[in-house]
């Protein structure tokens, strides 16, 4: 498709050309009616989304494209059309001077971990399981040389393509319309790898692991964030059934846990940098997103326990690090 153009020609030169010879087959299984029936609405609105070359745009406290002065039209309408790709889960953005207030702020997250992670100046940057994008923008923002994110979602890939829209395609930024499982095989490629929000829907999460250890070129670091619970060693929660309403939970690791996984794939220095129990703060519903959310899977006793009586839902950032011996 036309959106990647930019990213195509990069690929072909670049130490990703192996999947640059893939891509335009990915892109067409993807955005596909059979797999996404309301694709042709999703598709509808990007093409109608007025011709704009966005000034400022600002990516280091958040993600601010354009000024209001340059938006055609009513507001309202603008906002309407934008909600044709409604839920929008991750955020917060400011487009035009419309606040697309999302169900997670993910700037809270951001802020968490952006001090103890390398610093991604002239980095190329791999985001899995990105969403719509927010974290990736961010990435870019603090000075990536180049930010590739990954979703299977075609809706999300939608809104990370309506925001990119009026940059007229000029920042080496993109988020494709697919998982893991599609990159080639034992890439060593990408200077940071972030997987947050991923692991835990995982069957076998040594599995994911291995993938990401084998994304990383010597000198990597992948930046890690998933649901972990209290215990020691080799204590992990799987979940009988659901976990706050979520069917596909299935292995909840403690922190000590989580990093004898990381130690027993490759990954050296292996630490956690940052806990945090989700609160309704960093999740909630809003205009932009008016399904289900914290709220409504977590017990109503102030305990945070979840709905099903598992603990409450805790998010922990790891850090760890590839050396060339590692490499296989």
């Amino acid at each position: 498709m036309y959106y990647y153009k930019n990213l195509q020609n990069w690929m072909n030169d670049s130490i990703l050309s192996t999947l640059a010879k893939h891509l335009p087959q990915l892109l067409n299984n993807q955005f596909n009616t059979s797999r996404w029936g309301d694709l042709p609405l999703w598709l509808d609105c990007l093409h109608n989304l007025p011709n704009i070359a966005a000034d400022p745009i600002h990516l280091d406290s958040g993600v601010h494209i354009g000024n209001p002065v340059q938006l055609t039209g009513p507001s309202d309408e603008f906002q309407k059309k934008l909600m044709t790709l409604h839920p929008w889960r991750k955020g917060p953005f400011s487009l035009f001077g419309i606040e697309i207030d999302s169900e997670w702020r993910s700037n809270l997250k951001w802020d968490r971990i952006a001090s103890h992670i390398h610093p991604l100046a002239n980095r190329l940057v791999l985001d899995v399981g990105c969403g719509n994008g927010y974290h990736c923008w961010r990435m870019l923002g603090a000075g990536a040389e180049r930010v590739i994110g990954i979703d299977p979602s075609a809706k999300y890939v939608c809104q990370f393509l309506a925001l990119k829209h009026f940059t007229k395609n000029t920042l080496p930024i993109d988020v494709l319309p697919i998982g893991i499982q599609d990159l080639p095989a034992n890439l060593h490629a990408f200077d940071s790898v972030f997987s947050m929000g991923v692991l835990y829907h995982r069957k076998s999460p040594l599995d994911h692991l291995q993938q990401l250890f084998d994304l990383l070129r010597p000198g990597g670091q992948i930046i890690l964030e998933t649901l972990i619970v209290e215990g020691g060693y080799g204590y992990s929660l799987v979940p009988k059934g659901r976990y706050a309403k979520m069917r596909n939970v299935w292995f909840i690791p403690s922190a000590k846990t989580l990093i004898s996984w990381l130690r027993r794939v490759g990954f050296k220095d292996a630490r956690l940098v940052d806990v945090s129990i989700t609160s309704t703060r960093e999740q909630r519903k809003t205009p932009w997103m008016t399904y289900q959310s914290l709220e409504d899977f977590i017990m109503t006793d102030g305990s945070g326990r979840t709905l099903e009586g598992y603990p409450p839902p805790t998010r922990g950032f790891f850090i760890a690090e590839v050396t060339t011996k590692e490499l296989r």
